[in-house]
């Protein structure tokens, strides 16, 4: 069984940083390209960014680009996302997405549960 699980969200003040987690199992996970994605309260989807297989391509949203880095260790199955600089509207839910192929461009088939980053004073 496809299991991703989030963790390490939490609050936040603005300005500040946080490093997520997502934990993956029950598949080949250096086959496969991860991304996170995130929903604000009352918004719709949202890609953030996403790494290939061997983790040596990245790519990222502009409203995210040069705050957050997304990095993975498949010795581990682990997918990292340091979010630095943190604003109020980045506040949301987020989620670990994988892929059903090496990159980032193949579809998404499996999703966390999800983790819940909250930034405020």
């Amino acid at each position: 069984e496809v299991q991703l699980v989030e963790s390490g969200g939490g609050l936040v003040q603005p300005g500040g940083s946080l490093r997520l987690s997502c934990a993956a199992s029950g598949f080949t996970f250096s086959d496969n390209g991860i991304s996170w994605v995130r929903q604000a309260p009352g918004a719709g989807l949202e890609w953030l960014s996403g790494i290939n297989s061997a983790g040596g391509y990245t790519n990222y949203a502009d409203s995210v680009k040069g705050r957050f880095t997304i990095s993975r260790d498949n010795a581990k199955n682990i997918v990292f996302l340091q979010m630095n600089s943190l604003k109020s509207e980045d506040t949301a839910v987020y989620y670990c997405v994988k892929h059903d192929g090496l990159s980032t461009q193949n579809g998404m088939d499996y999703w966390g549960k999800g983790t819940l980053v909250t930034v405020s004073a």
